[in-house]
């Protein structure tokens, strides 16, 4: 299935940040009610990145759903997100 352009525009944006920076990208979102196809794109493009690097994102994704209820950070000794 081909990607839609939005994706692959957001996805090449989080394949140039640091990891410090995917997590001011993730918790930039938390609390925010609002849905659009635009708010999609972004998300899954930044759960696949994570994803892509081997990041454990169990804490806010469960392989179906993204949970932007708390704001999150990175451990590095267990290379995970983490719930603040």
């Amino acid at each position: 299935m081909q990607q839609h352009i939005y994706y692959i525009r957001f996805a090449l944006h989080f394949a140039d940040m640091q990891i410090s920076e995917l997590v001011t990208a993730f918790n930039r979102e938390v609390q925010n009610r609002g849905w659009t196809s635009m708010r999609a794109y972004h998300d899954r493009a930044l759960i696949d990145e994570f994803q892509r690097r081997g990041i454990d994102i169990s804490a806010v994704y469960d392989g179906a759903n993204i949970s932007f209820a708390h704001p999150v950070r990175y451990s590095l000794a267990d290379n995970k997100i983490v719930i603040c």
